[in-house]
C-alpha cells in the first residue's frame, strides 16, 4: 500500500479527488470485483453530502463508524508503529533524524514501507474483533 502525503487541508471536494485517483483504482486492483465495505471515520469530508452522494452513485458500502473511535481504526495502529520508529532514530543508532519537512517526509515514507504486509493484513483482519469488543464494552474502552 502506498502512503501519500497531502500538503494543506483535505476538503469534501480534495477528497473525493482522493478515492477517484487512489481508493478506486487501489480497490479495483485489490478485490477484482469481489464485494468489499469501505471505511473511513466520520472526519467532516467523509461525512460532507458531496461525498456521501459520490459513494453511493458509485455503489460503493460504506461501513457505518462510531464517532471518536480511533480504537477501532487500524491507520491508528499503523500511525503509532511509525511514530514510535521514528522516535527511536537518533545519531546514536545511525538512522539519520530528519531535520527538514523533505526528510520528515522521506524518514515517514521509509518507516511505513518498512511495516512488514502481515502486520498491516492483522490489523486488517482484527477490525470484526475490534469492532465485537466495543459493542460487547457498551461502547466504552477495549483492548485496542
Amino acid at each position: 500500500m502506498t502512503l501519500h502525503i497531502w500538503k494543506g487541508t483535505i476538503n469534501a471536494e480534495r477528497y473525493i479527488q482522493v478515492l477517484e485517483q487512489h481508493m478506486l483504482p487501489s480497490g479495483r486492483c485489490l478485490f477484482q470485483g469481489r464485494p468489499c465495505i469501505f471505511q473511513h471515520d466520520n472526519a467532516r469530508p467523509h461525512t460532507a453530502s458531496i461525498t456521501t452522494s459520490w459513494l453511493r452513485r458509485r455503489r460503493i458500502r460504506v461501513l457505518k463508524w462510531p464517532a471518536c473511535s480511533p480504537d477501532l481504526s487500524p491507520i491508528e495502529n499503523i500511525w503509532c508503529i511509525i511514530k514510535r520508529k521514528m522516535r527511536q532514530r537518533r545519531p546514536k543508532t545511525r538512522v539519520p533524524v530528519p531535520v527538514n519537512i523533505q526528510q520528515l517526509r522521506t524518514a515517514i515514507e521509509e518507516e511505513w514501507t518498512n511495516i512488514p504486509q502481515a502486520k498491516i493484513n492483522n490489523l486488517i483482519n482484527s477490525v470484526r474483533r475490534r469492532c465485537v469488543a466495543q459493542r460487547e464494552a457498551n461502547g466504552g474502552h477495549t483492548r485496542y
